[in-house]
């Protein structure tokens, strides 16, 4: 899911509307920084509730080169 829109808000703030800031960051999947100072020092963002997908992740990223199962027309020097 995407996020829509950013905010920034002081951490004292932040502090005192903890509980309504963090059911509007679900409900509006919007961000918040949170500053320190005028600084950023935090970041307050919607949870993914799809799970990333595991099998198939990989998908295109190797490339076989040649038979990597077929016998070596080597000769190694363990055979004796």
């Amino acid at each position: 899911m995407t996020i829509v829109m950013k905010q920034q808000i002081a951490a004292g703030v932040f502090k005192a509307k903890c509980l309504s800031l963090l059911d509007e960051v679900q409900q509006k999947r919007k961000e918040i920084i949170i500053t320190k100072r005028g600084k950023p020092v935090a970041r307050l963002v919607p949870v993914e509730t799809k799970p990333p997908e595991v099998f198939g992740r990989m998908k295109g990223t190797i490339e076989i080169l040649s038979d990597i199962v077929g016998p070596l027309d080597v000769k190694w020097e363990a055979d004796g």
